[in-house]
């Protein structure tokens, strides 16, 4: 049974950072695409960050490139967002999930972590 697990969500203040990890187990993570979603309140899910199972390829949405940064650790099967200069408009549950390389979609998720940033 495949388990994401993340954490380090929380409160921040405008211009601070946090650091999500999200532990995998369950899969062959090194093979894995791994990917952070938002959802706002009000708003439909969103991809902000992929990076590809050998951290070759990597995406950000518009709103966050430059701002945050993907990561993995393969060795630990954990993929981290380290998330710097936070807006209020950053404010949201975040996901991690896995995908097949040769699929199209994400079929793992967590359970997702709140991250709310004040003005």
């Amino acid at each position: 049974q495949a388990q994401l697990v993340e954490s380090g969500g929380g409160l921040a203040q405008a211009g601070d950072s946090l650091r999500l990890s999200c532990a995998v187990s369950g899969l062959p993570f090194s093979k894995y695409t791994m990917g952070w979603f938002r959802q706002a309140p009000g708003k439909e899910r969103e991809l902000v960050a992929a990076l590809t199972w050998n951290s070759v390829d990597v995406w950000y949405t518009d709103s966050v490139d430059g701002r945050f940064t993907i990561s993995r650790d393969n060795a630990n099967d954990t993929a981290y967002l380290q998330m710097n200069n936070l807006k209020p408009e950053d404010t949201a549950v975040y996901y991690c999930a896995a995908r097949d390389p040769t699929k199209l979609g994400y079929d793992w998720w967590g359970q997702g972590t709140q991250v709310t940033v004040s003005s």
